[in-house]
């Protein structure tokens, strides 16, 4: 079509050019006519000849006449060639229009160039393209200008340049895509389709994501079957995969997918683990054990993934962790029977290493605690020493349980005898794996029986020599007699020494509980401080537990501690007067939030009596009383009430727990025995609470009833005498917020010889709005607060310094250097009635370790009011 068009064209040209030269002759011949008449008629007027003119006029006729045959043949020539030249348009327009609606009808966008890359024609598809765009495209428009403006208008968003020879893809801004086939023409020109390919390019989007999809729900189908909680983190941080699990193990509603993982474990109460995480050394954590509130423990792993992002597992580990911590507190149980068994016991594997070890034998050989563990029988023991046992180990060894005494020497040079039992440990299959060693002394036994042997021979032999002499006879059994009263004698020494060793044990644990409730202290003060911030996003429930754990450990060490210094008679009471509703109704209100937790009903008679007792160490009998009530009641009531009987109060505790058999009712006021059958608590006592209430009540000569029903509850009560005399004034307690708002602004001055006392303290104390001022010694704190002459408004003091020294006297030091004396809260492990007194009489408040954030905010607001009232 391009080369027909091209001939008309040229056709067309010339033709025009035709006419144009026809039209210019014409206009010369009537130039040429009009000039010869005018010269016919000049000589006319001149007069001359006529015939001539007559002829020249003939001759000049002709010529015109000729001339205009020529030119009317001209004219009929060219009007011939106009009628084939309109023929030809009008062909050439048919043909044209035919082109036209040739390249309309397609379906792609058609344009054309020349052999100078301009454009020829084009369609209406070609012109849709450029719409939204302001480029100008029509005849005569470049190639090259194309290309620019294509990517200047951002026509073209992304292209995908084919080889040579092969189509282009081109994505468009508003979304389609366009393949683009170029083919040369003959002349040099260069034809250009556009065509559609948005819904090839859609199906196959189409079927790719259904194939992706596809692969996710299996993927996902999968995932939701693993018995494990899953997520996985894109690089970027986003959640890209989860499953049920992990959303039931973290507590989390369903979630939308590309949400930032942080943002998503920030709903849970777990902290989110990532291959980022370091632990306190700053080493990469990639697995971590997890309590939750409801119990339950999880293992948290972490796992990176080659192109960037994690994958986190969570297993649930309760049951294993139960597991171990039953195993953990079976051993614990072992050791602390074993450690209070006054004979050496041992366990030796198959290759003689220690495997076990109590107390007793390793204070026996002279070992640190745990030490001997891992250790092998020639390491621990001389070559001579393990020779003289190696036959009976072999008999162990070989399956025979072998006794034997063995004469062995301590370590202050005694000879000493021990009876050495050896039990080899046999597996179902009969191998023996290890073997269990116990030892006793019975030195004392074989020197008796040594003694009542060499006794009784020389009293035989004696006997044979002088039968004859009676009175020699008697001289001998008098003296007879005497060996066997110094033997006595010697045996009586000898438990006097044992119960000495004993009690000894236990005033050295009694003095030493301010080292061990000083760590505990400390811990109590941070916990405290944390329990008291509103936001602690999302550990409240992890300090609750350890604050819960905290406290169990203070119950069981200040038990076991309470018990010897009872034993050691430390704790002396202070017997005073006091309204038994000053005790009771604070009991009353402390154990009503406990009974309400656990589902329980406590109802509190009230009392006005008056009674004679120590009332701390009374609320430390009531106190244990409403404890074991607790305990052993899974649902009804408690009730806390007096009674009047002659001269004393009967305080009463009744529940309707699981009560007590009749034949055990004496025996659950020995040490190391507890109820039996806890049902939904679990008890983690030592069994010393009713061992400690009838040691306090035989020391302040109280009475204690106990009457019980299997099945229906049990009655504790302690009877305590009546009095006329009036009571100390009681003070009325502030509220919470009254306390703090007292304390906020106050400048408090913290001395310890403990940093983390110290730090504790200060976190705590700055908590409810105090400037704390803490130190290590008297001189740390001088240089800190100008030689004692800085403003402040009360004086926390530990009472056991360095060097020997003590807060009394630091606190008179301080206040010898002021010119108005600082109101002193002093806090101590020391029970004794001597040091309660002196801080009375020097008008100092006094605590007890481990402080409880409460006592200690009431103490504080009461010297800083006594404070400001002076």
């Amino acid at each position: 079509m391009s080369p027909l068009a091209d001939l008309l064209g040229v056709a067309s040209a010339e033709l025009q050019a035709r006419c144009a030269a026809l039209e210019q002759e014409n206009a010369k011949l009537r130039r040429i006519n009009a000039a010869l008449i005018e010269r016919v008629e000049s000589i006319h007027s001149r007069g001359d000849d006529a015939y001539a003119a007559f002829q020249h006029s003939v001759v000049l006729s002709e010529q015109v006449r000729e001339r205009t045959d020529a030119l009317n043949q001209a004219m009929a020539e060219l009007k011939s060639s106009n009628q084939l030249l309109s023929d030809a348009r009008l062909r050439a327009e048919t043909a044209h229009q035919h082109l036209i609606d040739a390249i309309e009808s397609i379906s792609d966008a058609f344009v054309l160039f020349d052999d100078r890359q301009r454009i020829v024609l084009f369609n209406s598809r070609f012109k849709a393209l450029w719409a939204r765009s302001r480029a100008r495209i029509g005849t005569g428009t470049r190639l090259e200008e194309i290309r620019r403006l294509s990517r200047s208008t951002g026509l073209v968003v992304e292209a995908q340049l084919g080889k040579e020879g092969e189509p282009s893809l081109f994505r468009l801004q508003d979304g389609r895509w366009v393949q683009v086939s170029e083919r040369p023409t003959r002349e040099g020109g260069l034809v250009i389709l556009y065509t559609d390919i948005t819904e090839v390019k859609q199906s196959e989007a189409l079927r790719r994501e259904q194939a992706l999809a596809q692969k996710s729900r299996l993927l996902q189908r999968a995932v939701d079957n693993l018995s494990q909680g899953m997520a996985m983190v894109n690089a970027e941080g986003s959640l890209e995969l989860w499953n049920h699990r992990f959303l039931e193990l973290c507590g989390l509603a369903p979630i939308n997918a590309h949400r930032p993982f942080a943002e998503v474990m920030a709903e849970s109460e777990l902290e989110p683990l990532t291959p980022d995480s370091r632990d306190a050394a700053g080493k990469p954590l990639r697995q971590v054990e997890v309590r939750l509130f409801d119990g339950r423990m999880l293992e948290v792993r972490t796992h990176p993934l080659p192109t960037g992002g994690f994958v986190n597992t969570f297993t649930d580990i309760t049951e294993r962790h139960r597991q171990a911590q039953a195993l953990s507190d079976s051993e614990r149980w072992i050791r602390l029977i074993t450690d209070h068994v006054p004979a050496l016991i041992a366990y030796l594997s198959a290759d003689l290493v220690y495997e076990f070890t109590n107390k007793v034998y390793e204070e026996w050989y002279c070992w640190p605690r745990g030490a001997m563990l891992g250790q092998s029988l020639r390491e621990v023991h001389s070559e001579e020493h393990c020779q003289r046992l190696e036959p009976y180990v072999e008999l162990a060894l070989s399956g025979e349980s072998v006794t034997f005494e063995f004469a062995e020497t301590n370590h202050n040079g005694q000879e000493r005898y021990m009876l050495r039992s050896y039990v080899p440990n046999r597996q179902a299959s009969g191998e023996v794996v290890g073997i269990f060693v116990l030892i006793r002394d019975i030195t004392e036994r074989r020197r008796t029986a040594e003694a009542l042997h060499q006794a009784y021979q020389h009293l035989e032999q004696r006997v044979r020599e002088r039968t004859a002499e009676l009175t020699t006879v008697n001289d001998q059994l008098r003296r007879e007699i005497d060996e066997r009263t110094q033997m006595e004698a010697r045996l009586r020494e000898a438990k006097g020494e044992a119960e000495q060793a004993n009690l000894s044990k236990t005033k050295f644990l009694a003095a030493v509980s301010h080292d061990l409730l000083q760590p505990l202290n400390a811990a109590r003060l941070f916990t405290s401080a944390l329990l008291e911030k509103k936001d602690l996003s999302g550990c409240a429930p992890l300090v609750r537990n350890v604050s819960n754990s905290l406290e169990d450990v203070e119950s069981l060490l200040g038990t076991l501690v309470d018990i010897s210094k009872l034993d050691a008679g430390v704790i002396k009471p202070d017997i005073a007067p006091f309204a038994v509703s000053e005790l009771l109704e604070n009991l009353a209100a402390e154990y009503h939030q406990i009974a309400r937790s656990e589902g329980l009903r406590l109802d509190y008679l009230p009392s006005s009596a008056l009674v004679r007792s120590d009332v701390q160490l009374l609320a430390r009998i009531l106190r244990n009383f409403l404890s074991n009530a607790i305990r052993y009641t899974a649902s009804g009531r408690i009730l806390l009430g007096c009674r009047r009987r002659g001269n004393s109060l009967s305080i009463e505790v009744w529940d309707t727990g699981i009560g007590i058999a009749q034949d055990k009712l004496v025996e659950i006021f020995q040490e190391f025995k507890r109820g039996d059958n806890v049902q939904r608590k679990q008890d983690r006592g030592l069994g010393l609470g009713l061992a400690i209430v009838d040691k306090i009540a035989g020391m302040l000569g109280h009475r204690i009833r106990v009457a019980s029903q299997q099945g229906r509850g049990s009655m504790f009560a302690v009877e305590v005498p009546l009095t006329r005399r009036a009571p100390r004034v009681r003070t009325v307690q502030d509220s919470p917020d009254q306390l703090l708002e007292r304390l906020s602004g106050a400048r408090v001055w913290v001395l310890d010889n403990d940093a983390a006392i110290c730090a504790g303290m200060r976190t705590l104390l700055e908590g409810w709005g105090c400037r704390v001022v803490t130190a290590l010694s008297e001189e740390d704190l001088a240089r800190q607060v100008d030689n004692y002459h800085a403003e402040a408004d009360l004086l926390i003091a530990d009472y056991h310094l360095d060097d020997e020294r003590n807060g009394v006297d630091a606190v008179a030091q301080i206040n010898a250097r002021r010119s108005t004396p600082l109101p002193a809260l002093m806090i101590t492990a020391n029970y004794s009635n001597e040091l309660k007194q002196q801080m009375r009489e020097l008008g100092h408040s006094l605590l007890h370790k481990p402080v409880r954030p409460m006592k200690l905010k009431a103490a504080m607001s009461h010297l800083m009011e006594r404070g400001a009232g002076a």
